[in-house]
């Protein structure tokens, strides 16, 4: 303890001295440019003299800043705000010339009016150069976030002693990758609250739970938060209704969405009492929201507009240094990291050009950022009930692999950000219970295009006998981070290909999900049916069914209401896949049921295509552009993690399972209940014996 204590110790005198040397040179700089400001007296002195004058001057200024500025602004908090905006230029200068006059050889001299402009620059420049040398620093961080939301904790009302509930999604983090970080030391917080490997005595608990077929962010998190994400067949689809293609990460989609969802769960959702939304694509009913997708579109107030946390956080220029030297850092790595395994031939391997390195540099540093100084002001007034995504494990992996060193690297980062997050809750003005959950997993696997040659929208144009390009087009990825960068530069999410309104043409939609597709035929209003397909396009879905590349289909039929199609003719009626699974077996238990509840949805496909599978190795085959991915039924994608403490219940009963982002919003409830007393809405007995 005291090894670290006197770590600290010289760490903050060596920003010191930094600062210092810094300023000096500035004051030598501007001394030189500027004509009324010298340092010097006027019979000339040496190079040394006027380095040792300009290093007083720095001294003295900084010293000065440091005690008699605050006494300065107590005896004008009378001062009208105007009046006193005005004064603090004038101030500053009165201070730098006080400096200069301290030195008892009094060669430094300075007009009242250049006074003003030095000491204005000499602020800037010290305060700059002290944020980039505490960029390392959490504690230094934690301090400014504490001054950042101190105000707000002042003007609050009075906290509850009754513990408030932190929901922290790491995004796309399977429950295997977890452990598998904890056990190569990648995330010590986690390990310690596991009791892996220190001794100490465990305080959170692990649980699995399997996703629906849609494994990702819209689905689960829609069910998580509002409890209801029925009719979300995948990331995007075609609603024939309103010829309308859907795309969860869409402002005007996610708002759609999260109506629906209100209406059918009936209520608002998660975080209707007291709670705060950060970072999400949907708000989950709370008051307080910042960086929330299904509000980007809407005006709302100056405290809950989407970018309101980007304005709240950047408003410190200390945050704003340590963030923006972050991010130069991070897509100079990702630069770096790239070029090596382009050089290397690493394979599976997806372009990593363009402007990639900013959106994944936005992920992991700026909305990190953001997130987590937002979710640490929430702590500090007391807030009751906070759920944040933090995107930037899922945006790497999905260009660089589930198991690389890049996502390992960010799994480090998420790690001191769940420290830093518990460190502040000792803080707060009540206790803080701290859950963390992911929303589904990744799976590896090269792209369909890359082992094939063409794309899943090629080989369904090659079955419908329609005319297929000698060059295979990329499908775009749809990773969550793209869709927060637009929204916070205000540029609107339409992704290319996809047209917002579909004519009625005989041609079929071809949209992707990661390892799920889904096809739908504009011009017939209804979902069509096995036999309608066959009769229109007799070779389609034996073309489909046989590749190699597809695991199976799902289709609505006349004759058994739904059927599971695979490889050499297999059709198994949706009723008989508990007897025998078909095509189904190799993606394990639940997939039957999973299958069934999307068959039930009114804008299913007509035709829901998943990849291969291969059991051995988890691998699946994207339909976009990732080497790892998430969307359909396979592998890791569809075993996220819920890490609860153990002053919880715990989420199931011994031996049961977790399975639907609606079971894991019942237990979310449930948690609240217990730590705050009856929620609005009022449970029922069924969602309590859950």
């Amino acid at each position: 303890m005291r090894g670290v204590r006197w770590r600290r110790v010289a760490s903050q005198v060596g920003r010191s001295v930094a600062v210092w040397a810094v300023s000096t040179v500035t004051l030598l700089l501007l001394a030189g440019i500027l004509p009324d400001f010298r340092l010097r007296s006027a019979d000339g002195d040496s190079a040394t003299d006027i380095a040792v004058t300009a290093a007083f001057g720095a001294g003295a200024f900084g010293l000065l800043s440091a005690v008699v500025w605050p006494l300065l602004v107590r005896l004008l908090l009378l001062v009208p705000a105007l009046v006193l905006g005005l004064l603090v230029f004038f101030l500053n200068g009165a201070l730098l010339l006080l400096a200069l006059r301290l030195n008892p050889a009094e060669r430094g001299a300075a007009a009242p009016e250049t006074a003003v402009v030095v000491a204005a620059v000499m602020s800037a420049v010290a305060s700059a150069t002290g944020a980039a040398l505490a960029v390392r620093d959490d504690d230094a961080y934690r301090r400014r976030l504490y001054r950042l939301s101190d105000r707000r904790r002042r003007s609050g009302p009075p906290s509850p002693s009754s513990p408030g509930t932190v929901f922290l999604q790491l995004d796309g983090v399977g429950h295997d990758v977890l452990l598998d970080a904890v056990g190569k030391g990648l995330m010590p917080t986690v390990a310690r609250w596991l009791d892996h490997g220190d001794g100490g005595r465990s305080t959170h608990r692990l649980t699995p739970w399997r996703t629906d077929w849609s494994s990702q962010t819209g689905a689960s998190q829609l069910g998580i938060l509002h409890g209801s994400n029925h009719d979300i067949p995948a990331f995007r689809w075609y609603e024939k209704d309103t010829r309308e293609v859907v795309v969860c990460n869409r402002p005007t989609s996610a708002a759609e969405l999260q109506r629906r969802a209100v209406g059918y769960a009936g209520h608002g959702g998660l975080l209707t009492v007291d709670g705060a939304s950060r970072g999400n694509l949907f708000s989950g009913g709370a008051e307080q929201q910042a960086l929330v997708l299904s509000i980007a579109t809407r005006r709302r107030s100056r405290e809950n507009r989407s970018r309101a946390g980007y304005f709240a956080y950047f408003s410190d220029p200390a945050n704003a240094v340590r963030t923006a030297l972050s991010f130069v850092a991070d897509v100079g790595r990702e630069i770096g990291q790239s070029t090596r395994a382009r050089l290397r031939k690493q394979r599976p391997r997806v372009s990593r050009a363009g402007l990639y390195p900013f959106v994944r540099a936005f992920a992991t540093v700026v909305e990190r950022d953001v997130v987590v100084a937002s979710v640490t002001g929430d702590m500090l007034v007391g807030r009751t009930a906070v759920y944040a995504d933090l995107v930037a494990y899922d945006e790497v992996a999905h260009h660089s692999g589930p198991a690389s060193r890049d996502a390992q690297k960010v799994l480090e980062k998420l790690d001191r950000s769940l420290a830093l997050i518990e460190n502040v809750a000792e803080h707060a003005p009540r206790p803080y219970r701290i859950v963390v959950l992911s929303d589904h997993g990744q799976s590896p696997g090269e792209t369909f295009r890359s082992r094939y040659g063409l794309t899943l929208g090629d080989l369904v144009r090659a079955g419908c006998g329609l005319p297929v390009s000698r060059r295979a087009e990329r499908t775009r990825s749809g990773a969550e981070a793209r869709a927060a960068v637009r929204a916070a530069l205000r540029i609107p999410v339409e992704e290319g290909g996809e047209r917002h309104r579909p004519a009625r043409r005989p041609e079929p939609i071809v949209l992707a999900s990661g390892n799920l597709g889904l096809v739908s035929f504009p011009d017939v209003t209804h979902r069509m049916s096995k036999e309608e397909i066959d009769a229109r396009h007799p070779a389609l879905l034996p073309t489909l069914a046989n590749h190699p590349g597809i695991g199976f289909l799902l289709v609505r039929s006349d004759e058994h209401g739904g059927l599971v199609l695979g490889a050499n003719g297999a059709e198994i009626p949706l009723a008989g896949l508990d007897d025998d699974p078909g095509p189904l077996a190799a993606f394990g238990p639940g997939a039957a049921d999973a299958v069934r509840r999307t068959h039930s949805f009114p804008h299913t496909a007509d035709i829901m295509v998943n990849s291969f599978h291969d059991p051995a190795d988890g691998e699946v085959l994207a339909f976009e552009e990732q080497i790892g991915s998430h969307g359909g039924l396979g592998g890791a994608q569809g075993k996220p993690f819920l890490l609860s403490p153990l002053v919880l219940s715990a989420p199931v009963a011994d031996g049961a399972e977790l399975v639907g982002a609606e079971h894991v919003h019942r237990v979310l409830r449930r948690w609240l209940r217990e730590s705050n007393g009856p929620q609005v809405p009022l449970e029922s007995s069924e969602e309590r014996a859950a």
